[in-house]
């Protein structure tokens, strides 16, 4: 019992201090002065909490804890509903036992209960909703238990090792028709070819680039137009596609998500969006969730890789599903690496002849010339660039702060890397704070699109 009985006493609440305070003040005025009765209530004074810690010491209590969490899966900015149940295993009557759920940061105030004299074998359901205001995974729990006595003056608090988990992915967004389709996977051999959902015999072609087969030249789009013009053969929807994701830290501005409180930061993001993305990483994520689900779902086989590597498919899988790229994207963070290579080395074994959809940070040319190079032939791959000066405080005061010297250099940087893209064929749109994912994907399908007409071919809605 001595154990038990010293953790209650140095479990003393405010008003158990305060208490003992007096008693011992009483305590020694009553010898000072030679006073009785200050004596007297000095004792009662003292003895009362330590009578309380004996009571909440000689507390005995078994608890059986259930959670239930749905959906366990939540696109970030949206709410989960979570129901404790907390059951009295002992076979005595419960005392009053104050409750609190320990919640990871980003998901909202730890709530706590009142739950008194629960019957044996009783269960009580405390239900209460979580965010997920961050993307990642995450464990709820574990529930913290206090007893306390009757008069507020001990306290004894415990903690138990369960948990439920919650996984906080990116929000998918609702693409429109347009974009990359797909190419015929396997391997890096042969042409590349951007891929309709218009029969086996559909061509249409483009300028003619450094590096085509001059076998493909369309001769009759050539006389017509009076510039060179090669064919781009269409396929049906049986298709692959890659996506690379620049993650690298040094290529984002990164800062901690807004939450409640007047000191959280005021995130930048388009009109009527209520959980704009925090900053251009989060929007880059968001982006690879929306265009990579679009695409399997579409028909795709779909291969993803980043700064640090390729986002691997379950065991058995060609590549990645809808559901596997959310989860695989929820814990992805930033990459400690300064260059692509890299990943632009993983992604020429992994894409082969199939088109690729580049989401970047603040890259340069020298950041760009290993990406050309990789993808240097007859083919159509897409770029989006992330205007990430966008996401920087305007007030100045953080730090993500920009000077005014550093948000032209990002926008020069902005301006000739789209330039050197599409000069070497590549569809390009920029990306900032203020435009939403389905805004910069009709961008790309609106370039598609113009790029068909001006070749003479028909449009036809991916």
């Amino acid at each position: 019992m001595g154990g038990p009985l010293r953790t209650a006493l140095t479990s003393l609440t405010l008003r158990g201090r305060c208490l003992v305070a007096a008693g011992l003040t009483l305590l020694a005025l009553g010898a000072l002065l030679g006073e009785q009765p200050l004596t007297q209530i000095a004792v009662f004074l003292l003895a009362l909490p330590l009578l309380s810690a004996l009571a909440v010491a000689r507390q005995r209590f078994r608890v059986a804890v259930r959670r239930t969490v749905t959906p366990a899966r939540v696109p970030r900015g949206q709410d989960a509903d979570v129901l404790l149940e907390v059951t009295n295993a002992d076979r005595r009557t419960g005392r009053l036992w104050l409750l609190s759920e320990q919640l990871p940061e980003g998901t909202g105030r730890s709530p706590g209960f009142v739950v008194e004299r629960l019957p044996a074998g009783q269960t009580a359901a405390l239900p209460y909703r979580v965010h997920g205001g961050r993307r990642g995974r995450y464990r709820l729990g574990p529930l913290r238990l206090r007893l306390v006595d009757p008069f507020g003056l001990v306290q004894r608090t415990t903690s138990g090792s369960d948990g439920a988990p919650l996984l906080v992915v990116p929000r998918v967004r609702p693409l429109g028709p347009g974009g990359p389709a797909g190419g015929h996977g396997g391997g890096g051999e042969g042409a590349r070819r951007s891929i309709a959902v218009h029969g086996e015999d559909d061509v249409s072609t483009r300028a003619y680039r450094h590096g085509d087969d001059l076998r493909k030249v369309h001769w009759r789009a050539t006389a017509r137009t009076g510039e060179l013009m090669v064919r781009m053969e269409e396929r049906p929807w049986r298709s692959q596609a890659a996506l690379l994701l620049d993650t690298r830290v040094r290529a984002h501005l990164l800062t901690r998500a807004a939450g409640p409180g007047p000191s959280a930061t005021v995130v930048p993001g388009p009109p009527g969006d209520p959980a704009p993305p925090p900053d251009s990483l989060e929007w880059l994520l968001e982006a690879a969730a929306s265009i990579g689900s679009s695409l399997a779902r579409r028909g795709a086989t779909l291969r993803v890789v980043t700064a640090e590597g390729e986002l691997r498919p379950d065991e058995g899988a060609v590549g990645l599903g809808p559901t596997e790229l959310l989860d695989r994207l929820a814990a992805l963070g930033p990459a400690r690496g300064s260059s692509l290579g890299t990943a632009v080395d993983r992604l020429h074994r992994v894409a082969g002849d199939a088109p690729v959809v580049a989401l970047l940070g603040a890259v340069g040319p020298d950041d760009l010339a290993e990406l050309v190079a990789a993808r240097s032939g007859p083919h159509t791959d897409v770029a989006v660039l992330l205007d990430v000066a966008s996401w920087a405080d305007p007030g100045g005061r953080s730090r993500r702060a920009l000077s005014a010297a550093s948000r032209a250099q990002l926008a020069a940087q902005v301006e000739e890397s789209a330039a050197l893209l599409r000069g070497a064929g590549w569809q390009v749109a920029v990306a900032h704070a203020g435009r939403t994912v389905e805004a910069v994907w009709a961008d790309l399908a609106a370039q598609r699109g113009a790029g068909l007409r001006a070749a003479g071919s028909p449009v036809v809605p991916a």
